[in-house]
């Protein structure tokens, strides 16, 4: 029963992740089409697009805090792991308690950053403070502070059933250059 609950858990989490992340990559896209209409507004017309610096900056929190549960989930969050794979050869249950410790922990950092930041959307949202230049170009505070609430609580609980499923072992990837065998590039 609990196991089924988890595994239904982890399908419903899975989904939201893969879905910010779609979500964040249509962001990218945005971005540089922002980006490529100021310049050829700057360049043809010797007027940019007004609201340019406000939506980058805006648009890298999004992007960071959209991708973030679905980099946790695929284990591609940059840490140094080099030590854990060196260990992990000869003592595999220690490094499994060491990562699920290193995983609790950022469960832990994770959930305290939507702790804190779910009060500050409340906060945007009820006053509908802005960010920009009035009169030029504003873009409401409370979709980002969201997003980064969001964004956290779902890195949390990715973080959290990777602590109690304890499946968290990164694959190592392996360039096919660095391959034993000859490939038909290097006899040519």
């Amino acid at each position: 029963m609990l196991k089924t609950r988890l595994a239904d858990l982890s399908r419903v989490a899975n989904i939201l992740a893969i879905a910010a992340n779609v979500a964040g990559t249509l962001t990218v896209l945005a971005l540089v089409v922002v980006l490529n209409v100021d310049v050829i507004a700057r360049s043809l017309f010797n007027s940019p697009l007004k609201g340019t610096y406000e939506l980058v900056q805006l648009s890298v929190v999004l992007i960071v805090f959209l991708q973030l549960a679905d980099v946790v989930r695929v284990d591609r969050l940059t840490r140094s792991d080099g030590f854990l794979n060196l260990l992990h050869g000869r003592r595999p249950r220690l490094t499994s308690a060491i990562r699920r410790i290193i995983n609790a922990v950022s469960a832990i950092f994770m959930g305290l950053i939507a702790y804190i930041m779910f009060p500050e959307f409340l906060k945007m949202w009820g006053t509908q403070d802005f960010f920009g230049v009035p009169g030029v170009f504003t873009v409401p505070w409370w979709p980002v502070k969201l997003v980064i609430a969001s964004g956290s609580a779902l890195a949390c609980l990715v973080f959290v059933l990777k602590v109690i499923t304890a499946q968290d072992r990164p694959v190592l990837l392996r360039a096919p250059e660095h391959d034993d065998t000859p490939t038909d590039r290097t006899s040519k």
